[in-house]
């Protein structure tokens, strides 16, 4: 039985790709911050900081086959990090992100232009931004003379208690929705088209990525190729659970979102959320053998997410969200 280590197991998606290893036969080891429930067959879980270098090593020295990171490395923190773990198995699977991308072409493929090497923003690439740092930690691995690693880079996924909307999170979309109150979006992202996956899906490609010869040394957009506008997105939100939408100007709506504009936030928009994510998948489906038709689709995935929040729970209050209430109090709205 093939062991496999993954590191950030209680997270969107490490918390579908656990069972997922397990159905398939793997003695998963799982790993995360978080205390986890009690463990099922083949299952293992620990508790504990992989960047803890003592933890981390004595972990690796009880021999993985393969293991999948879903760990966050700002730059240039993963060079610490990647001999570790390329010396220690065969296969390493390294989370990147969609959020690498340029908007230059449609439908985005793993050879289409990304920020660090096409934007025309100097600020941006000499930057510590997410987009950047993955891409740099990317870089690394290309550049090095190992040849047991796999790329994969999802696109906005959604999963237990974890619903996008523009930038927005949970607390400040679905939660809001369910107290009644409305939601503010920059009205320039309303037309935009976006790829949202659900993380079971991300689960399957990735599971079975992990172990072929083929995916070494290559890059997958691990994603459903299915996209909708934001408005789209958000009636479905409407219709799932109420929401309610007031569009306006993205520098009202950033300077909601962040009083002291730092620039990570723009960033995060106008970099990402008001690109055109439209997204090949074509490559993944080739190496796994799944097809679209086997992926959910995007409101029957929110539907069976929402449909699991616990009865009787309430989403916390956020400054955003007072923020917007201000907001909305203020214009009469």
């Amino acid at each position: 039985m093939k062991k496999v280590l993954v590191i950030g197991s209680s997270g969107a998606m490490g918390r579908y790709l656990v069972p997922e290893l397990a159905d398939m036969g793997y003695a998963v080891t799982a790993v995360s911050l978080d205390k986890e429930a009690p463990c099922r067959t083949n299952v293992t879980c620990r508790q504990g900081n992989a960047k803890d270098k003592a933890f981390l090593t004595a972990l690796l020295s009880e021999g993985f086959d393969g293991i999948v990171d879903f760990m966050v490395y700002p730059h240039p923190e993963f060079a610490e990090y990647m001999p570790l773990f390329l010396e220690h198995t065969d296969h390493y699977i390294f989370l990147s992100s969609c959020r690498v991308y340029d908007d230059k072409e449609q439908p985005i493929k793993e050879t289409s232009p990304r920020l660090l090497d096409t934007s025309d923003d100097e600020a941006l690439k000499q930057s510590n931004d997410y987009c950047i740092y993955k891409a740099l930690a990317e870089n690394m691995l290309t550049r090095s003379s190992y040849t047991n690693w796999t790329v994969v880079r999802p696109a906005t996924t959604f999963s237990t208690m974890r619903y996008q909307l523009v930038t927005l999170e949970a607390a400040n979309n679905v939660g809001r929705a369910l107290k009644g109150k409305k939601v503010l979006l920059p009205i320039q992202a309303k037309d935009k088209p976006a790829t949202l996956s659900w993380a079971g899906d991300v689960a399957k490609m990735i599971a079975r990525i992990l172990f072929k010869k083929e995916a070494l040394r290559e890059t997958y957009n691990v994603c459903s190729a299915e996209y909708r506008t934001w408005e789209e997105i958000a009636a479905y939100y409407k219709d799932l659970v109420g929401l309610e939408t007031v569009w306006i100007d993205k520098e009202d709506y950033l300077a909601i979102l962040d009083p002291d504009m730092k620039i990570s936030t723009r960033w995060q928009l106008e970099y990402a959320r008001l690109f055109h994510r439209i997204t090949d998948n074509s490559k993944v489906l080739a190496l796994t053998g799944l097809q679209q038709s086997d992926l959910m689709p995007m409101y029957e995935g929110l539907k069976k997410e929402i449909a699991a929040i616990p009865a009787g729970f309430t989403f916390p209050e956020t400054p955003v969200g007072q923020r917007m209430d201000a907001y909305l109090a203020k214009h009469g709205l």
